[in-house]
């Protein structure tokens, strides 16, 4: 059956489609604007289409586009997101294709070679095949980089479509962790490209129960209320023989509110139905044209219309009619799209005047930075760019909040993980819960206080290390003009020795750990400087110079200051001073009697006659020239001093005569030992924490300085060019230039367009 002419246009109506013409060629250069500005600048609508594996989304998408497209099967067939530019043109009676430049981030070289030019639509198709192959062998298996693909076609409507990968249902248990976090891959993917609220979701679910909100659950998680969500229920011609009574379908037809809230884009769901069959000239094409696929698509529709009145038993109503099919849902998109365009000019032009002055900005600042490639300028750039560098150093010691805590920061136990952490021979660890300030995140100043109060607190509270007899035993050796014993002496050889191998990773411990917070200082500067906009980002080299320069410093101090607290540790642990452990001589014999006393008071108590022994501790049993000793000083009746002399000759016999370990010997060599640890443990936290602050961080304040300003000043008198790299950076100046121009022109033209489209949707209002 001919179709009927179709009727000329009044003037209201050609001026209003030729409205929506600018308006659809603006916004498709929109796009690509925005996909190659990153896509948060100037946003504009489109239909973002959303659906699990196997839900027949490339067939749906291949119906509203007029022909077949995609490769459409089972699994996997979409892995980057295809942005479709669709526009109506009678005159084409072929699809025109061109592929355009894609937008996010990597993939760049794979898509230089086949962007932005046209091309036969088997090629698109082959270079679309090649990239999911591509990424199925890449460890990230999918891109958020779009395909931009721009189509003119007879049979095209005016729409922009975005084909995103299926969402991936994957079966619990180990042995599909890898589908499972494919699955969270898309799904991330998909989440990130509706959440513009510009962004209209067709949200498809192959479901007769719309109870079962598969692919729901994601879209809902971005629009909860599914207000910018059309809605559509695929595969209908599968559906309907699976009802058994007109009521299951009025349900199917009108969910319940309780179901699907009446907020829905477009107030109830679509349903559509896809004749299955390829295109193409081999036995195996069941279409043998794109004409005949949009025409069995047509006759699908009819024969699920009438299939849907058999089971109802009542003809479908005018509102019933408009959800059913491609060509009804391919109309209210259209209209949908075409609608938001319209709504959206008017916020679009102050987006494109902010862009406009951003670029203009940016254009201004290259160009003077061209302009300053000169030696003389080039080198006061550098003295600047030093004494902010220092300015802001010398702010991060002494604190301040501008650098964010969430980036730079870094608590205790980040700190413990990359700076090491302070643990001994036991590796013990001090619990976070008795650090101050443990979990803040530190930076600067405050982080190298923390690492300080930590080392204090870590070190004080460190215990003599256990102390056994054979060590006690193997530390009295033999004297060269005797063979007795001296307790003293075997005190100070295990002391000294216990000190070194507990102190000496404390020390190396804590000289990591302060140049570690120190060389971080260096990144957080620079991210000051570009905040401050004192930063030129353009001149890397100076900057890795200058960071170079201050980590060469900071690693040299570091190694003088320890170089210095070994020799204190080293002196201290190689000769033992008596006045570091007790300030004077009462103190030191008010020890020993504490320990030795109570045992030989004891003694004497329970001494009876010519027999008496010596508590065991006597191997040869002398107790003749104990009594010879009375006898001889016969004058000598006072108690006290008898008691005193048997007491000093128990003490020679079990110390100095006798190399049988008695107990009292055993407690006086334990305490001794235990108050040299304490006295060098003292010595070596003062002395430590006082080096650290005069040797490594006031150098740094004081003396920094004068070696950058050096290390400038000569690298300008060897190689200037190389600090600057002034050929490479001239270059890219240019470059960013010449790319900046082309941008600025481009947004100036949009600009205008979109200004015109304003002022003509203006003037049809008025008629």
């Amino acid at each position: 059956m001919a179709m009927p002419p179709p009727e000329p246009l009044s003037p209201e109506k050609k001026g209003d489609e030729e409205a929506r013409g600018l308006i659809y060629e603006a916004y498709n250069e929109l796009q690509r604007l925005a996909a190659e500005l990153g896509g948060a600048a100037v946003p504009a609508p489109a239909v973002v289409v959303v659906s699990h594996q196997t839900d027949g989304k490339s067939a749906l998408v291949e119906a509203l586009m007029g022909f077949q497209f995609n490769h459409v099967g089972g699994g996997t067939k979409t892995r980057r997101p295809i942005a479709l530019h669709l526009r109506f043109n009678p005159s084409c009676h072929s699809p025109n294709c061109r592929l355009l430049a894609g937008s996010g981030e990597g993939d760049a070289e794979d898509d230089a070679g086949a962007a932005d030019r046209a091309m036969p639509l088997a090629d698109i198709q082959a270079y679309i095949e090649a990239e999911n192959k591509r990424l199925e062998n890449d460890p990230s298996q999918f891109s958020a980089k779009e395909i931009i693909i721009r189509i003119e076609y007879k049979h095209c409507p005016n729409l922009t479509i975005i084909d995103t990968p299926g969402l991936i249902l994957a079966a619990p248990g180990r042995k599909n962790r890898v589908l499972q976090s494919q699955a969270c891959a898309v799904e991330a993917l998909v989440r990130a490209k509706i959440q513009h609220k510009e962004t209209i979701i067709l949200c498809l679910e192959d479901c007769s129960d719309w109870s079962n909100a598969t692919t729901r659950r994601l879209v809902m998680q971005v629009d909860p209320d599914l207000a910018r969500t059309v809605l559509v229920s695929t595969k209908l011609d599968t559906k309907i023989p699976q009802f058994a009574r007109a009521s299951d379908v009025e349900v199917f037809l009108h969910p319940p509110t309780c179901v699907l809230d009446g907020s829905l884009l477009g107030d109830s769901p679509f349903f559509t139905s896809v004749p299955s069959g390829r295109v193409g000239s081999c036995h195996e094409a069941v279409f043998r044209s794109n004409e005949e696929f949009k025409k069995a698509i047509s006759l699908r529709e009819l024969d699920d219309v009438t299939s849907l009145e058999d089971k109802l038993g009542r003809s479908l109503t005018r509102e019933e009619k408009n959800r059913m099919g491609v060509s009804n849902l391919r109309l209210f998109l259209e209209e949908l799209l075409q609608n938001r365009y319209i709504e959206s000019v008017p916020s679009i032009i102050p987006l494109l005047e902010k862009e406009n002055r951003v670029a203009s900005r940016k254009l201004r600042k290259v160009t003077q930075e061209i302009s300053d490639l000169n030696e003389a300028k080039l080198k006061e750039k550098a003295r600047l760019f030093h004494d902010s560098f220092l300015t802001k150093l010398s702010l991060l010691l002494k604190g301040m909040v501008v650098a964010p805590p969430d980036k730079f920061g870094e608590t205790l136990i980040n700190e413990r993980v990359n700076g090491g952490t302070f643990t001994g021979s036991e590796n013990f660890q001090l619990p976070n819960k008795m650090m101050p300030n443990a979990g803040m995140r530190l930076y600067g100043g405050a982080q190298y206080h923390r690492a300080m109060a930590e080392f204090r607190l870590v070190v004080g509270s460190i215990k003599c290390p256990p102390i056994t007899r054979e060590e006690i035993v193997n530390a009295c050796g033999v004297e060269d003009i005797h063979d007795g014993t001296n307790y003293s002496r075997t005190a100070c050889v295990i002391a000294v020795a216990k000190a070194r191998d507990t102190f000496e990773p404390f020390l190396h411990q804590f000289s990591f750990r302060l140049l570690y917070i120190l060389k971080r200082l260096s990144p957080i500067s620079v991210f000051l400087l570009e905040k401050d906009a004192e930063h030129f980002s353009s001149h890397d080299v100076l900057v890795k110079r200058v960071q170079a320069a201050f980590d060469k410093f900071a690693e040299s101090t570091e190694q003088s200051c320890r170089e210095r607290c070994m020799e204190d540790l080293e002196s201290t642990t190689r000769y033992v001073t008596w006045s570091l452990h007790n300030k004077n001589r009462a103190g030191l014999r008010h020890f020993l009697d504490s320990f030795v006393a109570p045992e030989q008071y004891a003694h004497t108590a329970h001494s009876s006659g010519p027999h008496e022994q010596s508590s065991g501790l006597n191997d040869n049993k002398q107790d003749r020239p104990k009594g010879d000793l009375r006898s001889i000083h016969p004058s000598d009746s006072n108690p006290s001093s008898v008691a005193s002399e048997t007491r000093l000759i128990d003490l020679l016999d079990s110390t100095l005569w006798n190399r049988r370990l008695a107990p009292s010997s055993e407690r006086l060599v334990y305490a001794l030992v235990h108050q040299i640890f304490h006295g060098i443990k003292e010595h070596f936290l003062v002395t430590t924490e006082l080096k650290f602050n005069c040797f490594l961080l006031m150098p740094i304040v004081d003396k920094l300085a004068a070696l950058l300003r050096e290390d400038l000043e000569s690298a300008f008198e060897d190689d200037l060019d190389g600090i600057f790299n002034v050929t490479q950076l001239r270059h890219s100046l240019g470059q960013t230039k010449r790319e900046l121009e082309v941008e600025l022109k481009r947004i100036k033209r949009l600009k205008e367009k979109f200004g015109e489209i304003n002022k003509k949707l203006n003037s049809l209002q008025v008629r």
